[in-house]
């Protein structure tokens, strides 16, 4: 019977053919944050789609979703602070309007492309065939959980450093263009734009006592329910099934620009 120490070592010899990223890649990287991490293993970490590990399923590193959750709670709270300190005379509603314009997914996916996220994820063959890197929702969840490593490598002062140089001209860009609305006043200017017809808000549930009621609001496009959301009103419930509404109208889109991509005749060489 083999000791512990021999299976420790096959074990270590079985994971070296991996692809991974080369410390090279990683200082790449590191030099467009403009940011040293001190635990590799963790922008490592943040950097591997569930994709990966689907095709590499004994691949040593856990993928990047939990340093996301991690992430999108920083994100929250920071730039809800950068607010609250940039606009000391703004009332609440603004505010609020301004930070979910902020942390929303086609901004965080900007702010993703800008420091060349998708370029050094670590994803699954047929994830980046259909075009994974460039994905909103991929991009906008590897800037979440690089937020989530930054924090744990470095904490909250690193993540000012790295995300008050995107946030500051996009509060801009969202004063001049007046791109904070909400996500209910964006999927009915989507769906009217695109299918000339009104998302339909229908309240499907409630439950929990009368001082703490939680609600579940589907919303309808053309008959077919295509978000929802739960709230502890119906206002809140409403824009989170918009959200989620929102979310799929990108992921379609994102597939049929991946099917065309697919689907584009090759050229012949010159």
């Amino acid at each position: 019977m083999r000791s512990h120490r021999d299976q420790s070592t096959d074990w270590s010899l079985r994971h070296l053919w991996f692809p991974r990223l080369t410390m090279a890649e990683l200082s790449e990287l590191e030099q467009i944050l403009g940011i040293a991490f001190k635990d590799k293993s963790l922008l490592h970490r943040a950097l591997v789609h569930r994709s990966y590990l689907n095709e590499h399923p004994e691949f040593p590193l856990e993928d990047n979703e939990r340093l996301e959750f991690l992430g999108d709670a920083v994100l929250d709270f920071l730039t809800g602070e950068y607010l609250y300190n940039r606009f000391p005379e703004l009332a609440e509603g603004p505010l609020t309007s301004l930070r979910a314009a902020l942390v929303r997914r086609e901004t965080l996916a900007r702010f993703a492309e800008h420091l060349e996220l998708g370029q050094h994820l670590l994803m699954g063959i047929g994830e980046v065939a259909t075009g994974g890197r460039e994905r909103s929702a991929t991009l906008c969840a590897a800037f979440e959980a690089l937020v989530g490593a930054l924090y744990l490598d470095q904490g909250k002062g690193a993540v000012e450093q790295l995300i008050e140089p995107l946030v500051a001209p996009e509060v801009a860009h969202i004063l001049r263009e007046h791109s904070d609305k909400d996500d209910k006043s964006r999927l009915q200017e989507l769906v009217q734009g695109q299918l000339r017809c009104t998302p339909r808000y229908v309240t499907v549930r409630q439950s929990g006592p009368d001082h703490a009621k939680e609600f579940t609001v589907e919303v309808t496009i053309n008959g077919e329910v295509f978000g929802r959301g739960i709230g502890l009103s119906k206002q809140q419930a409403a824009q989170n099934a918009a959200q989620e509404a929102l979310a799929r109208f990108d992921d379609m889109a994102s597939e049929m620009s991946g099917n065309d991509s697919q689907d584009a005749p090759m050229q012949e060489p010159a």
